[in-house]
């Protein structure tokens, strides 16, 4: 009988037993918030999980191929044309709204020779020429122009649009893709069930927030010690002296649920009085909003590679607020992502050493590492086991090849399986 999944990863990898973690004391609890004890210490992943360039290949396939991911708000689009374009993980993605005001995303990529069709990141375009052979879309994905096709009757230019991604968008007009290359992805709402109905968010008008600018650190780091970091403040006392000034400290806590978490802590009259009451959800795998009464932050963990990420930024502004009440938090929130830089940066460096393995984590102060962890593992894990079971990989984001190409396909799966013994995730 074949060895579960499970087993070979706990004895090859080390995974710790599921844990278990202390009631959360945050105000509004979601229904079903991930329960934690807080008896003992958690072993964290193993250190090959940031530094492996296979447990980024799997997790390429198994996360951001699979789930919804956070992008941006709908304001950023005005006008027919309006467009953004995001590189993660390996991944090529333009979202653009069209002429009768849909928002549409599409793999920037042309469907005749896989060049981009489009190299700039930010503007407005009314096509989406690939300037390698002159092939042209329309920002709803349709073939436009193929030069030289019109002699073929048998091209179907309907079969030739831009390879599609899902939008979704929800209450707050907050934009969400999925690259899975079926028709059915998982449901938006398995993961983010109510997150746009939050209770806190009754004390803000989402309309209010102005893009004022984005900005980007690029580093030498895995992505998930960007979610880690992200996600407690276990560190805030001996590293951020600007986090007293909007956050209490010793009462911060978190509740998880599906694939968000709701960041809270106890507000001091001062903090309301000055503006800076701070409500921060992070949407698994990668991004997080914060939103204060003058200050929304966007938050993206963007990887190129297993040890090289972006930590990308969109800084909002409320329209009503003045400029020193919103540069106050916006200068503050600056100083404190520049400090999670360098101290992800270190981390870095010590785990490619190869020296340490995983550390324990505290079941209170930690549980949202413990949680981002336990998402990423459970994903894993499970893509795994499909692959296990299929004998090859298995790419969610690739789209359904032409018969024509099918037989080619097999013998590049077949060649896989050969050398997939020289790999760490072997089946």
């Amino acid at each position: 009988m074949a060895t579960s999944v499970m087993s070979i990863a706990s004895s090859y990898l080390g995974f710790p037993s599921k844990p278990a973690v202390e009631p959360y004391r945050v105000r509004d609890v979601p229904k079903g918030a991930t329960q934690y004890d807080s008896k003992a210490t958690v072993r964290a992943l193993p250190s090959s999980w940031y530094t492996s360039s296979e447990i980024y290949a799997m997790e390429r396939r198994a996360i951001f191929s699979k789930r919804w991911l956070f992008m941006t708000h709908r304001s950023r689009f005005k006008e027919a044309g309006d467009f953004l374009r995001y590189e993660f993980a390996g991944f090529d993605v333009n979202i653009v709204l069209d002429r009768s005001g849909k928002i549409n995303a599409f793999h920037n990529v042309c469907r005749h020779r896989a060049y981009p069709v489009n190299e700039a990141k930010s503007g407005n375009k009314k096509i989406l020429s690939c300037r390698y052979h002159g092939w042209s879309y329309g920002v709803d994905g349709k073939l436009a122009k193929a030069p030289g096709y019109q002699d073929f009757p048998s091209f179907d230019k309907s079969a030739n649009g831009l390879l599609p991604v899902h939008v979704h968008i929800d209450g707050n007009n907050f934009i969400y893709i999925n690259l899975d290359g079926s028709s059915t992805p998982i449901p938006w709402a398995k993961d983010f069930d109510s997150v746009d109905r939050q209770a806190r968010f009754k004390d803000f008008n989402f309309a209010d927030y102005e893009l004022d600018h984005t900005y980007d650190l690029q580093g030498h780091y895995n992505w998930k010690l960007l979610a880690d970091n992200f996600n407690e403040c276990y560190h805030c006392k001996t590293t951020h002296a600007d986090v007293p000034t909007f956050l209490t400290i010793d009462s911060h806590d978190l509740a998880a649920k599906d694939g968000h978490m709701q960041h809270d802590s106890a507000t001091t009259e001062e903090q309301r009085r000055m503006g800076l009451s701070v409500n921060s959800t992070y949407f698994f795998p990668n991004a997080s909003m914060t939103i204060t009464p003058h200050f929304m932050m966007l938050q993206k963990f963007l990887p190129s590679s297993a040890t090289e990420s972006a930590m990308s930024y969109e800084i909002y502004r409320n329209k009503n607020s003045s400029e020193e009440d919103f540069k106050l938090i916006s200068e503050a929130y600056a100083r404190v992502m520049a400090e999670d830089k360098g101290l992800c940066a270190g981390q870095q460096r010590n785990l490619d050493a190869g020296v340490y393995e995983a550390g324990e984590l505290h079941p209170r102060w930690e549980k949202g590492p413990l949680y981002v962890q336990s998402q990423v593992r459970e994903a894993v894990t499970e893509h795994f086991e499909l692959e296990r079971k299929a004998g090859r990989q298995i790419w969610p984001a690739k789209h359904v090849p032409a018969a024509e190409i099918s037989g080619e396909e097999d013998t590049c799966a077949a060649l896989e399986k050969c050398t997939e013994d020289r790999k760490e995730l072997v089946w």
